[in-house]
């Protein structure tokens, strides 16, 4: 019997193969999250998967046999009806322990585009949780995953890989400050009330941002939000009329079509009499129009810009980094042999199962010659006798033919597994 260790496949594209106008045509809504992992596991070869989907990156991960790159990266593009070439030039794809090691560093932080970030954590439990509630894991995809967030806590606490915390809102606020050298005159809009808006409109007011509003589909979660900053609520429908009052626009939803237009700024440029306006556009896929760039008085960036604001503060993290490959490393081996482990259960349940069947077999006919008035002692001994031969009979004969055939190495294989120790007569 051959223990064969299931396959991973990890591909996708990330913000280090593709720009933000490639990561938004394959970004994966929430509401087909559910549809698009039934799809994915009939497509040929793949057992389990799970899909995340954030700014920054859209990643499957597979576990199966006989997958196919090829095929997936056709499954992909076919399901966002977006061009297979464009996707393919953009694609990476890890194979095996590459694959395994891959979802490690993604969950401690190692891939993001802020070194040790703890937001892809969040982000990759709740990839898993999708995947679980579509029924798309059920086995060692599964306990991959488990043994990544159990890496990525180990990493975050036996290392300072999250200290000097910085994030793609910090970086967003940072780079406003260069527009603004005093936040206490003026007015900052958030669109979106998810968690990294929370994160953007804290450093705000920790920078002393004069007036914040936070506007949102539902207005009870902005409410809910704009309770816990200090902050005004207002729905998506107010922000023309906002935007006159504003100096800096941040957007983060999960909104599949842009938020913000190309019109709505222009007006609210001649109502503000070009005053300038600071807009950062956090969301993959956009939320605010590229075409806004465009506009004279508009300084619009996207998460792709935030890059250089935020690669200033990879190097406090990069001795972490160090300790924490080492830890994923560990966390691999560790993953491996838990795999083993189970690989061969089924293995050892046959070996006992057998074992037992002997047993059975010989402790009925011993039963049977001891109610037909046997010698109690005689009877025993024939059972030990015979359950003896059975269980050596196999491996003896096995043993014996592998030395014939100059397979040495079954007879110490037999001396191990049964921890024989043998002397220097023997």
């Amino acid at each position: 019997m051959c223990l064969v260790l299931m396959s991973f496949l990890a591909f996708g594209i990330n913000h280090k193969t593709a720009s933000v106008d490639v990561r938004e045509k394959v970004a994966f809504d929430v509401q087909r999250l559910d549809e698009a992992l039934k799809a994915l596991t009939l497509v040929s070869g793949v057992s389990e998967a799970v899909i995340l989907s954030t700014c920054n990156r859209t990643e499957i991960y597979c576990a199966g046999e006989g997958m196919s790159v090829d095929v997936l990266l056709a499954w992909l593009a076919d399901f966002h009806q977006t061009d297979l070439q464009n996707v393919i030039s953009c694609s990476f794809s890890f194979h095996d322990q590459a694959a395994i090691t891959h979802v490690m560093r993604v969950a401690s932080g190692l891939d993001s585009l802020v070194l040790g970030e703890p937001q892809i954590l969040g982000q990759l439990k709740s990839a898993y949780t999708s995947a679980l509630e579509a029924k798309a894991v059920h086995g060692p995809l599964g306990r991959l995953f488990e043994q990544s967030f159990s890496v990525a806590k180990r990493v975050r606490t036996e290392t300072a890989i999250g200290e000097n915390s910085v994030s793609v809102a910090a970086a967003a606020v940072n780079l406003a400050r260069q527009l603004f050298a005093d936040f206490s005159d003026n007015t900052a809009l958030l669109i979106g009330a998810g968690k990294t808006t929370e994160l953007v409109a804290r450093h705000l007011k920790q920078s002393g941002i004069k007036r914040l509003i936070i506007a949102n589909r539902t207005l009870s979660r902005a409410q809910e939000l704009s309770r816990l900053v200090g902050g005004e609520a207002a729905l998506l429908g107010d922000i023309p009329d906002l935007l006159k009052e504003a100096d800096m626009v941040i957007a983060s939803t999960a909104s599949a079509l842009p938020i913000l237009g190309k019109g709505a700024v222009e007006r609210a440029l001649k109502s503000r009499k070009h005053r300038p306006f600071f807009m950062v556009d956090i969301a993959v896929p956009r939320d605010i129009e590229p075409q806004v760039s465009e506009l004279s008085d508009v300084y619009l960036y996207t998460v792709d810009d935030l890059k250089g604001v935020i690669d200033e503060n990879v190097k406090s993290r990069e001795g972490a980094a160090r300790e924490a490959e080492v830890m994923v490393q560990e966390g691999y081996e560790n993953f491996i042999a838990q795999l083993r482990a189970s690989g061969v259960g089924n293995v050892l349940k046959l070996f006992r199962r057998q074992a037992e069947a002997l047993q059975t077999q010989e402790f009925e006919k011993a039963l049977s010659a001891l109610r037909g008035g046997g010698d109690a002692e005689a009877v025993l001994k024939n059972l030990s006798r015979n359950l003896t031969n059975k269980l050596i009979h196999q491996p003896t004969v096995r043993v014996r033919r592998a030395a014939e055939q100059g397979q040495d190495d079954k007879a110490e294989w037999l001396l191990d597994l049964f921890n024989i120790q043998t002397t220097s007569d023997e």
